[in-house]
């Protein structure tokens, strides 16, 4: 009897440990902070769960790190985006809002790098958003573009697209940055933290967020039927970057509600947001003469 409890319990593990292996296990993962995150406690344990659809969530980040994305050699563009998933700060969803995602931009010749942050709304996190989670995609922008060109990537070419909780993250990296620290030790803190460009989908919008002539570009998208702190957020914020002289394009979706991400079973308009990004994205590197 116990054999064959342990056989089932096997089986019904199987699912989450091949899916687990298929998104993430055949592409290159690096630690942001090889030598372990400033301020994280020894423990990098990751918790994986599956929901009712089958999608991977993980929580208990304490190793952040990016899981490398890379397109063919024939169709690569130079251009990398660093993909943020969402979960409320307690999660993050791994796959409609991760890895579903990179594939997408890296079959369009586009890297992408997913980010595993610390989690600071977790039961007893000891992190905080604007302190360890914001630090997490700063440090991502400065490796990615430290590493540009053994990727074979253009440093000027570096973005981020968040979703929820990760759309967060992306506009407050788009609009706290600095130029790196030139004489540092660690190669990657040399570099600058300011994404060239930002994708913020259905994102959950920071308090007093200042937008500048400098502030990054700015993709918009969400649906009507999203929180009015959402969906009346991203009218105000592209207000906002326009009156500040930054480029923005707005996206909002009828009938839509929050966190649809890159799923197969999206219909209508909404399934060709991702079209409407890359297009997005042509158009800004056609005007930056790229």
């Amino acid at each position: 009897m116990a054999g064959n409890t342990l056989i089932r319990a096997f089986a019904a593990m199987l699912p989450l440990v091949i899916g687990y292996a298929h998104a993430a296990g055949e592409h290159q993962v690096r630690l942001l902070w090889p030598n372990g995150a400033p301020g994280s406690p020894g423990n990098s344990k990751e918790t994986i769960r599956l929901n009712d659809r089958g999608e991977h969530i993980v929580s208990n980040v304490h190793a952040p790190s990016v899981t490398v994305y890379l397109p063919a050699h024939q169709k690569r563009t130079s251009t990398a985006v660093i993909v943020i998933p969402g979960g409320g700060h307690t999660e993050l969803w791994m796959d409609h809002e991760g890895y579903r995602v990179a594939e997408f931009l890296a079959s369009h010749g586009i890297a992408a790098f997913v980010l595993k942050y610390r989690l600071a709304r977790a039961p007893g996190s000891p992190y905080s958003v604007e302190k360890h989670s914001l630090a997490d995609v700063q440090r991502a922008v400065r490796l990615v573009r430290s590493q540009s060109a053994q990727w074979q990537l253009d440093p000027q070419r570096v973005g981020l697209m968040g979703f929820s909780a990760g759309g967060e993250l992306a506009a407050l990296a788009a609009s706290r940055f600095d130029g790196g620290a030139p004489d540092s030790d660690d190669l990657v803190e040399r570099q600058s933290s300011r994404p060239n460009f930002q994708a913020l989908l259905y994102p959950a919008i920071p308090p007093g967020l200042q937008s500048s002539p400098d502030t990054p570009p700015a993709f918009l998208l969400g649906g009507n039927e999203d929180q009015p702190a959402i969906s009346q957020g991203l009218a105000e914020l592209y207000l906002a970057l326009r009156r500040a002289g930054s480029h923005a394009e707005l996206h909002i979706y009828e009938g839509v509600g929050h966190g649809f991400g890159l799923r197969a079973d999206n219909t209508g308009p909404i399934a060709e947001w991702p079209q409407r990004f890359l297009e997005w994205l042509r158009e800004l590197e056609r005007k930056a003469g790229k």
